[in-house]
């Protein structure tokens, strides 16, 4: 799952971030309303993490911009304001969820999680496959039983694959997905994550290249 946050204060704006890295999500960062909407162009995200105080352009302004452009991004508005009027306001403008300063980063991190699963087509949070199964709430993974302590680049990797259902993810979807934009050597990084991946699953071999095309889970 890719997000993008867009903050002005840094503090904030990082700890959020890794907190959602730590998690296994693509998190990439904006500092203000303009650079966001550049970002939201180049790259497709599942969920944006949008203050609503922002410099320059106005966070209500930016959440309209994805509104208008009927992008597939789900908008999760932050603000200090948190009166019923101003939840009203916010998702009055075609904000998909509203969290008020201060928040628990438990919290923030399940709205996003839910978010994310309403940004494309539903699938259930326990993907199954080839005797793999992926708890996508609880950051759980198995083989045959078998627990998998998998890294959070292992983990959504993983997903991607799953959430494919058997059909073939190529390189390039993988690192649109699951690495921020901003990672250097990312084609590599690919190879390297699989590599890994596949030694922990274990025989029989479950994670199939398809020459020229990508990857994918054998059923």
């Amino acid at each position: 799952m890719r997000v993008l946050v867009v903050e002005d204060e840094a503090f904030l704006a990082e700890m959020i971030a890794e907190g959602l890295r730590r998690d296994a999500l693509a998190v990439d960062v904006a500092d203000d309303g303009l650079e966001a909407l550049r970002k939201l162009q180049l790259g497709e995200y599942d969920v944006l993490v949008l203050d609503r105080d922002l410099p320059g352009m106005h966070g209500d302004d930016v959440c309209r911009r994805v509104v208008a452009q009927r992008l597939m991004t789900r908008v999760l508005m932050l603000t200090a304001a948190g009166t019923v009027r101003d939840r009203v306001e916010g998702l009055g403008l075609g904000a998909d969820d509203y969290l008020a300063k201060p928040f628990a980063y438990d919290e923030l991190l399940a709205r996003v999680l839910a978010l994310g699963r309403r940004a494309r087509p539903a699938l259930p949070p326990v993907l199954e496959r080839a005797g793999i199964v992926l708890d996508t709430a609880r950051r759980q993974a198995s083989r045959d039983g078998r627990h998998l302590q998998l890294s959070r680049k292992e983990f959504a990797v993983l997903e991607s694959l799953l959430r494919a259902e058997g059909a073939v993810v190529s390189g390039e979807d993988l690192i649109e997905q699951v690495w921020e934009e901003n990672t250097s050597y990312r084609t590599n990084a690919v190879r390297v994550t699989l590599s890994k991946l596949r030694a922990k699953l274990g025989e029989p071999p479950v994670v199939e290249t398809v020459p020229g095309s990508g990857y994918r889970i054998a059923s």
